[in-house]
């Protein structure tokens, strides 16, 4: 690119990780002068953490789960609602910017990797810390380009309209593909392989983390100050993660076992470093307590986004009649996927007896951090607070009901999951909770693990050191969210575990939505374990309910609210791309956007 505009418009805007940058400095600034100044050069990696969401209420995160039997959007003219019902356009496309912005960020740490220019520039006059630096920076450029690189490719790959596996342009150049470049999609392949050795290479330069306790030198140029960026195992896990997807029936025709090894393999190293190593967190020997979604320091984060203090979930979740906007509800296919509180699946347990008019009695202890149901008052989490709010889901007068109002769930189920109990809507002013992105958690690398290993050996077997069963065991036995007890006498997972590789793989997966619902992963999870669409299209249901005379509650869980249309198992390639490329394919089942 001539990119006087670019390079401008990346040093105004530069992220609150850069150097900070004398705003006076004009557009005079081009891809040749800037190297001339250090702390826009260093903005050149700093930029693109700009392009990764902040928090769940977007199109990649909570509500992509709109697409998939986890939830239904509110509003029938919502996009997700669109993709899911088949009567999405093109004007209507929610994933063009993630491509737009994925390449603007490439194309940011590909000029500071050019020529080894960004490596080679000074930024202190020490050479000790002036090696740090640029070690840091050398690295989080290769691992920012094998983040986008694996964004595009788990948004975009797919089968193209000639029925070969696609991914995406992959480009190591800083080139504009808003500009007349005529790019074609690399292989599948080619592009698992481009992000393994981007990851690799970014591996060699960047601390295994940045915490101040591994700091040997000065905390100046190094340390927790950079949390939130790139560093080494982060590189471990992002590999992890695109093994997984590779060895999925969809993208493994072959069944390539080597593929599902490799995912067991980083994502245990993964594991290891913060169970094992002090320099993780201290030891991370705090894992079975809860995951913190306020806590942007969490042990538990692998990588996440930065976080500011707004009440923007609980607005997203919350019904009208507190306040909110209910975007979207849960459904009945989510909460039948929360099992008895003694682990077993509903129906299953030999000593509990699922009761369908108090249906939501002796559940999953998970189950109660996550769903909002009918009949449920919460408290704000201030013992002195008492009713702060009642959840009245029953059609016959309950002011939280379907059809009630447009802020109301369409499901009759409400969503928790990342809502702060403090924030209450009554109070002003409204005690808000920070909140970020967690993008790779420890949780999601015993996941992989255990669906991994499991492939490669059944769910008793060791594999680099651990078996399946227990990593999935350290995730059912650990607090909720609420700070509740979990499952910690678990008989049904050694009565799974003991039925081999297949029973054990649709227990790990059940396992994942209930771990990673709302987290913007399982649209592409369902996508990735299929291999028809038959499997996607399937109808999604809530609850009808109806209060009696006795203030009991008569529930019918076979209410359907959405048929699922999909057209294809893929995005579509932004439409517009497709216009300006003559060799870009487009995936199949978008015939409308070729």
């Amino acid at each position: 690119m001539n990119s006087k505009i670019f390079i401008l418009l990346s040093i105004i805007a530069i992220s609150s990780f850069s150097c900070q940058i004398d705003p006076y400095l004009s557009s005079v600034y081009t891809d040749e002068t800037i190297w001339e100044y250090p702390d826009m050069v260093e903005g050149l990696v700093g930029k693109p953490y700009d392009y990764m969401s902040r928090n769940y209420n977007d199109n990649v995160g909570a509500i992509l789960d709109g697409a998939t039997d986890n939830a239904v959007m509110t509003s029938a003219t919502n996009v997700m609602a669109k993709l899911a019902t088949g009567s999405l356009v093109i004007s209507q496309d929610p994933f063009s910017t993630y491509w737009n912005n994925a390449y603007k960020a490439i194309y940011s740490v590909n000029l500071f990797l050019k020529d080894r220019k960004g490596f080679n520039t000074r930024f202190v006059l020490i050479p000790a810390q002036d090696l740090q630096i640029r070690n840091r920076l050398q690295g989080e450029a290769f691992a920012l380009r094998a983040w986008f690189e694996w964004d595009l490719l788990q948004k975009f790959g797919g089968k193209d309209v000639n029925g070969e596996m696609k991914g995406f342009p992959i480009v190591l150049e800083p080139l504009d593909i808003t500009k007349k470049i005529d790019l074609a999609r690399n292989s599948y392949d080619e592009c698992v392989k481009q992000i393994v050795d981007d990851c690799d290479s970014a591996y060699k330069y960047l601390p295994i983390a940045h915490r101040d306790f591994l700091v040997t030198g000065s905390l100046t140029y190094a340390g927790s100050k950079y949390w939130g960026r790139m560093d080494g195992i982060t590189t471990r896990a992002i590999k992890a993660l695109v093994y997984l997807n590779w060895a999925s029936p969809r993208f493994n025709s072959g069944g390539n076992i080597e593929r599902w090894d490799s995912c067991a393999k980083y994502a245990k190293q993964v594991i290891d470093f913060k169970l094992n190593d002090k320099s993780a967190g201290k030891g991370f020997t705090t894992y079975l307590n809860r995951v913190n979604w306020f806590d942007l320091n969490f042990e538990g984060i692998i990588f996440s986004s930065r976080g500011s203090a707004n009440d923007a979930m609980e607005r997203m979740f919350y019904p009208g009649g507190f306040s909110g906007n209910g975007t979207m509800g849960a459904t009945q296919e989510l909460v039948d996927a929360f099992g008895m509180k003694d682990g077993y699946p509903l129906n299953q347990s030999p000593t509990i007896v699922f009761d369908p008019k108090n249906p939501y009695l002796n559940r999953d202890p998970r189950f109660y951090s996550i769903i909002f149901y009918n009949n449920l008052t919460i408290n704000g989490g201030n013992p002195n607070t008492v009713g702060m709010y009642t959840f009245e889901n029953w059609e016959n007068g309950g002011k939280d009901a379907m059809n009630v109002s447009s802020t109301n769930s369409n499901t009759n189920y409400y969503i928790k999951k990342f809502v702060s109990s403090t924030v209450n809507f009554k109070n002003s002013p409204v005690n808000t909770q920070p909140h970020s992105k967690f993008f790779i958690r420890w949780a999601h690398m015993c996941l992989a693990f255990a669906e991994a290993a499991n492939h490669v050996g059944g769910p008793n077997n060791t594999k680099y050191g651990l078996t399946p069963k227990a990593a999935i065991s350290y995730l059912r036995q650990r607090k909720t969210y609420d700070n509740a007890t979990g499952i910690t006498v678990d008989p049904y997972l050694d009565k799974v575990a003991s039925l081999g590789e297949t029973a054990f793989d649709a227990f790990i997966k059940n396992e994942r939505r209930i771990e990673t619902c709302f987290e913007g992963t399982w649209f592409f999870d369902l996508r990735r374990w299929s291999t028809t669409l038959s499997e996607l299209n399937k109808p999604v249901h809530g609850v009808k309910i109806v209060k009696n005379a006795d203030n009991t509650f008569t529930y019918d869980f076979t209410y359907e609210v959405q048929k699922r249309q999909f057209s294809s198992a893929y995005l579509p390639i932004p439409y517009d791309d497709i216009l300006n490329m003559s060799k870009l394919t487009q995936n199949e089942g978008w015939d409308s956007w070729k």
